[in-house]
């Protein structure tokens, strides 16, 4: 495939956003475990440790059915501590559980000629602003009409094994939220990516509006699964590290628009750190403020991903890219909160 290259000539309009930080990695020197078709590993948390393992899986990913991880668990990819195990067994306090997600038999993953708003891409990746309305990967409920779907038929070259469910796909974003999305088309450059975001050396920074005004300031608040809303996450001691960089950027005693940086990845991480500092991200059905989400006629949280910086897997080289803001975040801010707004 020849090389291309396409970039967005946009400029960052927030002269308060400032320069990117260039130090080394917070968190480098993180062994990296992602191997060929590992797709997720994680700790057994102690108001998990009643559940049976198909429930826990189905609880944690809330985007696939409980039956599909039954799928998963008598096919032997789903591991507890290294072993295959039984739906019904009931995982324990720190046990480690690995799963290989795979697409179900009667399912087939089809490339579909799906428009993609390409902000960079070459021979070994590629970067799109994806629409507030696409979903990243294959899943119960939405088989079809994904990024992937999409993936596969604008890079037909793409290496990727057949019964991989997520081929070139390194990280995502939730379905309402928009903004930049990073896939490797090559084995080497999946590898590498993986790396650069399980060691955290990958920048994000996210746009937001938000009901009310958070701080500008660190949120250091530790995320970790709801206790009784199983498919929520939360704040709570016992949650694992979340870092959240805020900056207000306008404010019209009502709403604000923020910027977002976040220094680690959890789920759901910006949405619930917002919603812990009283000013949840506007539209959003889980987190969200019911009642303005409704006053605003919010119908899909507004949330984007706004910038990202990281090493190019195989150049070696640092990439800085902006994505613009979806149209009804630009008119919904020049209306409200920034006359004569541009992006």
């Amino acid at each position: 495939m020849g090389q291309s290259h396409r970039y967005c000539n946009n400029i960052d309009p927030f002269a308060i956003i400032g320069p990117w930080n260039t130090s080394k990695s917070l968190f480098s020197g993180k062994k990296n475990y992602m191997q060929k078709n590992f797709e997720d590993r994680f700790i057994v948390e102690e108001q998990e440790a009643c559940l049976r393992i198909d429930k826990l899986l189905s609880d944690r990913f809330d985007d696939k059915s409980r039956s599909y991880f039954q799928y998963l668990i008598e096919k032997g990819f789903v591991l507890l501590n290294g072993q295959t195990v039984k739906k019904r067994i009931q995982p324990k306090t720190g046990d480690a559980i690995e799963i290989f997600f795979q697409l179900p038999p009667e399912i087939e993953l089809t490339p579909e000629p799906i428009k993609l708003d390409i902000i960079y891409e070459d021979e070994h990746l590629l970067v799109i602003n994806k629409p507030p309305t696409m979903v990243v990967h294959p899943a119960p409920g939405n088989w079809s009409k994904t990024f992937v779907n999409a993936l596969l038929f604008h890079c037909k070259q793409i290496e990727w094994d057949q019964d991989d469910l997520r081929p070139g796909i390194v990280h995502r974003l939730d379905k309402e939220t928009s903004g930049l999305l990073l896939a490797a088309k090559t084995r080497k450059a999946h590898q590498m990516l993986i790396s650069s975001f399980s060691e955290r050396q990958v920048q994000k920074k996210y746009l937001a509006i938000c009901v009310g005004k958070p701080k500008s300031k660190l949120i250091e608040s530790p995320i970790g699964r709801h206790p009784v809303k199983r498919k929520e996450m939360t704040i709570t001691p016992n949650g694992k590290q979340a870092i959240s960089k805020v900056s207000v950027l306008a404010f019209n005693e009502k709403l604000s628009l923020n910027l977002i940086q976040p220094l680690t990845g959890r789920t759901h991480q910006i949405r619930v750190h917002l919603k812990f500092e009283n000013a949840p991200v506007l539209g959003d059905k889980v987190y969200g403020n019911p009642a303005s989400n409704q006053t605003y006629k919010a119908e899909r949280q507004y949330l984007h991903a706004y910038r990202i910086r990281f090493k190019h897997p195989i150049k070696n080289e640092w990439m800085d890219l902006m994505a613009p803001l979806p149209q009804d975040m630009k008119q919904f801010i020049s209306k409200l909160l920034i006359p004569n707004f541009k992006s």
